[in-house]
């Protein structure tokens, strides 16, 4: 059985949401109204905002050369911003539950044909950086 959460009640929704405006929109108001998860939602958002440019380079290092983060999607950038922070600084989170989190998310942001290819960039990632020795 499949649950739907409702889109301002899933973490990963708010989120993408709260990194969307903050890099996109330059939004500074980054409060974080009563949630079930606020102390998740904060962390992860102030974490990937804190780590930013680590989380790149760590990406742009992790996919190679024919990767240029900048060139993707906005939303894609967020996503990829926010799992990488969760695969490198939330090792009690196993990788496929944040990825599948993720990837429900995304249904909120991203067409059908995207979740796919953001599915192989997510499981790819994670993978290299939760080996034994991809830890920084």
């Amino acid at each position: 059985m499949k649950t739907h959460f409702n889109a301002k009640n899933n973490p990963r929704v708010i989120i993408i949401q709260k990194l969307y405006g903050k890099f996109f929109n330059e939004d500074e108001d980054l409060s974080f109204p009563k949630h079930r998860f606020k102390k998740f939602i904060k962390d992860v958002v102030l974490g990937s905002i804190e780590r930013n440019e680590l989380i790149i380079d760590e990406l742009e290092n992790k996919l190679g050369d024919q990767f240029s983060f900048r060139n993707l999607d906005k939303v894609f950038q967020i996503i990829l911003t926010a799992a990488t922070y969760e695969f490198l600084y939330k090792p009690n989170l196993s990788l496929n539950i944040i990825i599948k989190e993720y990837l429900d998310s995304s249904n909120f942001f991203l067409e059908n044909s995207q979740t796919k290819y953001l599915n192989a960039l997510l499981d790819n990632i994670g993978k290299k950086l939760r080996s034994k020795n991809a830890r920084i």
